[in-house]
């Protein structure tokens, strides 16, 4: 039996922490169309069996009818596909999901959160998954796997820890566990990295997302493609995604104007492929206003920008001197050593005392 195996997909996540430009979510949001719509060709062209879909295939918060009606029409273009789906912690089988009150295709098969065994004649399917936005129910005790010349998958949602001590709210499964029960292939989704080990065809595997969802999701995304006998597997991945997210750093310590920064961003090297986070960091001689910056840089693919850098006077040194510089700061730290204000604010009286300062100058 082939099959493609897919897991967090996330249609519909608004994408609003990503970026500091207000049109990459929508940009992002057809990029995820684009890399599912090339799972349906692969599957198509390949004439693939099965499609194990693990969880979090939209955003029950955000997600659309319209794009509820967008996947199942691709369904319909793979009819002799057998998919299966298992909700995940944002995509959970509750009253009000899609997975609940939508008319899926025939060829489609959605998990609840009862484990249920689907046996077919290549293979036998076992599954279970999220009918809220926690779990943390031990579903594994309830299966009991049967001798079988059939190949025999699970598919879940939820977190694998390596020892025994599966306390957690997001389906936490111990891998001895998963390991003993005696699985051909187990199909997680949840953890967005991909995770399985291509010489040693690991059988507990986790595709990662189709497309990364933001900087702390590097590297490749994609699916993986599986070929599955009794006894034998065969797993490849094959990335979906054409976009990268990096981080590049640059140090202000020797630059002394908003000018002098745009012109050092806009001589570095990003390629067309690259969602580009830029951070800031060394000590500062000039206020910066990252909005500012990004309205004047040349590149549309630096999305984000964070500013790590301190100031570049010593503030106590000049809070002990009888200046108009000296006296500003002095209150000014007086105020953000009061334990009664919050990070947030600190923050807010150090970017008052930059400005002052700069002012003075």
């Amino acid at each position: 039996m082939k099959f493609v195996h897919i897991a967090d997909v996330h249609f519909d996540a608004p994408f609003s922490t990503i970026s500091d430009r207000a049109e990459l979510g929508q940009a992002r949001r057809l990029e995820q169309r684009e890399a599912f719509k090339k799972v349906i060709e692969f599957i198509k062209e390949n004439n693939i069996e099965y499609l194990f879909i693990s969880g979090d295939l939209y955003e029950q918060l955000y997600v659309r009818k319209s794009t509820i009606i967008f996947i199942n029409n691709l369904f319909k273009e793979i009819p002799n596909t057998k998919i299966y789906i298992t909700p995940g912690n944002h995509d959970p089988y509750i009253k009000a999901s899609y997975y609940n009150c939508y008319e899926w295709e025939k060829n489609v098969k959605i998990f609840t959160s009862q484990v249920e065994k689907i046996e077919n004649e290549d293979a036998i399917i076992y599954g279970f998954g999220f009918d809220n936005y926690e779990m943390n129910k031990n579903q594994l005790n309830e299966i009991i796997i049967e001798q079988s010349n059939k190949p025999q998958i699970l598919i879940t949602h939820g977190t694998v820890v390596s020892g025994n001590d599966t306390k957690g709210i997001y389906n936490p499964m111990s891998a001895q566990e998963l390991l003993k029960k005696g699985f051909d292939y187990i199909a997680l989704g949840h953890i967005h990295k991909l995770d399985f080990n291509t010489e040693e065809q690991q059988r507990i595997a986790y595709p990662g997302s189709t497309v990364s969802l933001g900087f702390d999701e590097p590297g490749k995304h994609g699916m993986i493609v599986g070929k599955l006998e009794k006894e034998n597997i065969n797993l490849t991945f094959v990335p979906l995604d054409e976009e990268q997210f990096v981080k590049e750093n640059i140090d202000v310590t020797n630059m002394f104007s908003k000018e002098e920064l745009i012109e050092n961003i806009n001589e570095l090297e990003i390629k067309e492929d690259e969602y580009v986070e830029l951070l800031l960091i060394g000590n500062r001689n000039f206020e910066i206003d990252k909005y500012t910056i990004l309205k004047y840089i040349e590149y549309q693919r630096i999305i984000k920008i964070k500013d790590q850098t301190e100031i570049a006077y010593d503030l106590e040194k000049l809070s002990n001197t009888t200046t108009l510089k000296g006296l500003f700061v002095k209150k000014m730290l007086e105020k953000s050593q009061n334990k009664n204000i919050s990070k947030d604010e600190k923050n807010i009286i150090e970017k008052a005392i930059a400005i002052g300062l700069e002012a003075l100058e």
